[in-house]
């Protein structure tokens, strides 16, 4: 049996199987069995959840810290993966989403929140290029204006 184990350091808060665990002190935590967690650093806030990916991240998040609202926030990402898939073009991020649906639908909401977390950089890369002019913005870019 491997065993996992996390240093905390005082008044850290780690998530665990949906209960917080707040320490006063420096601690290390050992896990004997399988655990699904979430270090507060990973935690991300509502107001923070502003992309596409951070949505589907906060999504998931809440299946993890907030078990009792599981069902409801598994029932909110099916409805919005298949929206991402839509809307993303590129491939590294759609089979990204295609793996985090598997992990979700399998019970590793922790990797999927770890694989979601690794496609920010692309999708910040996307969201800072230039849009695309459009319509009247054409005719203006193309006159030079």
């Amino acid at each position: 049996m491997s065993t996992l184990k996390i240093s905390l350091k005082a008044n850290e808060k780690i998530y665990v199987n949906g209960a917080v665990i707040k320490t006063d002190r420096k601690v290390t935590l050992e896990f004997l069995n399988n655990v699904q967690f979430l270090l507060e650093n990973h935690v991300l806030q509502a107001e923070d959840a502003r992309t596409p990916l951070r949505q589907v991240y906060f999504t998931v998040q809440i299946m993890l810290i907030t078990p009792e609202n599981a069902d409801d926030a598994r029932r909110l990402f099916n409805q919005l993966l298949p929206r991402l898939l839509d809307s993303f073009t590129n491939e590294r991020i759609r089979a990204g989403l295609k793996h985090v649906e598997e992990l979700v639908s399998n019970g590793q909401v922790y990797d999927a929140l770890k694989e979601i977390r690794a496609l920010y950089p692309i999708e910040d890369e996307i969201i800072a290029q230039p849009a695309a002019p459009t319509g009247d913005n054409r005719l203006a870019a193309m006159a030079g204006e």
